[in-house]
């Protein structure tokens, strides 16, 4: 079987309200209490002990990761609802439990699916703004830990913008939207509590984003950038998938991104002898914990040291 002859069937439901699958409605629930979880940081602070506010808000920050990789990252390739309008109006309850803009997000994501963390090409660029081979050299990949804690503050609005605007003005207008919401949002925390929002919050909401480009770097390291099967690198433990919304299965949805998450299995058995002939690479932990594997490639540049020298 060769990768031009896989075809996909896409999930169908008789659900008035969701577009695809019925179990849709889990992480569109998950998404939510996300969005609850995030005021109710803010309420508790002011009465919770000391003590357990460091623990609430580092789970806050495993969860913006979860969302982004899970709940946000799924509703971009397949929009839950049939109503244009729920869409909408879901995407900006995730900007504000994430504090960034879904349809920005959006943009940004697609843009990583058009270059698949390429590698540079001769002007020393790369087409997708979250290549772990962007910022490296040597045609190698960037230190996972300058990709981890800088990344985040690499976006280029303006280029983001440019290129949303190629979908035109009604997209613009809800990302618009989305990150005003986000604004009035933080603005009216901290008129009530400005302290929680610049000693709390804001650590916490950075952190998270962390957690998320460890997440990524590690679900392209050791990919094939030039090899369509083996773009991503995957990661099949259950508890992890379930969490994420198999996006664990990362060489698999790289290779065809609108397979919806329940039909993923499913999809990674129908590969599975044409990825292992191809060397698509499988690690044993979850993504955000794949420094810890055992077989992870020598990673040699300018100035730079195998990536085990590093664990």
């Amino acid at each position: 079987m060769t990768c031009e002859a896989i075809k996909v069937d896409r999930v169908t439901t008789h659900s008035r309200i969701f577009a695809f699958s019925r179990w849709d409605a889990i992480p569109a629930a998950a998404g939510l209490f996300h969005t609850a979880y995030f005021f109710a940081l803010f309420f508790l602070y002011s009465h919770a002990p000391l003590w357990v506010m460091p623990i609430l808000g580092f789970i806050y920050s495993l969860m913006i990761n979860a969302n982004i990789n899970g709940v946000a990252h799924n509703f971009i390739h397949n929009p839950f609802f049939r109503s244009p309008l729920l869409n909408r109006l879901f995407g900006v309850t995730q900007s504000i439990a994430c504090c960034f803009s879904q349809t920005y997000y959006d943009v940004v994501h697609m843009q990583h699916h058009k270059g698949n963390s390429d590698r540079k090409d001769a002007e020393g660029d790369t087409v997708d703004w979250l290549s772990i081979y962007r910022h490296g050299h040597d045609d190698e990949p960037e230190n996972p830990w300058s990709y981890v804690f800088l990344s985040f503050f690499r976006d280029n609005p303006a280029e983001i913008k440019r290129e949303l605007r190629k979908r035109g003005e009604t997209e613009v207008r809800w990302g618009n939207l989305e990150l005003a919401a986000v604004v009035v949002t933080m603005l009216a925390l901290a008129w009530f509590n400005w302290r929680y929002v610049v000693f709390f919050y804001l650590p916490f909401f950075y952190l998270g984003h962390c957690f998320s480009y460890l997440n990524g770097y590690f679900r392209h390291y050791g990919a094939d950038p030039d090899k369509p099967i083996a773009w991503g690198v995957s990661s099949y433990g259950k508890i992890y998938n379930w969490l994420f919304f198999y996006n664990g299965y990362h060489a698999e949805h790289h290779f065809r991104p609108k397979v919806h998450w329940t039909q993923m299995e499913r999809f990674h058995a129908q590969i599975a002898g044409l990825q292992k002939a191809e060397g698509v690479r499988v690690i044993e932990h979850a993504h955000m914990l794949g420094f810890l594997d055992k077989n992870l490639p020598a990673r040699k540049g300018r100035g730079q040291e195998p990536l085990e020298a590093i664990q």
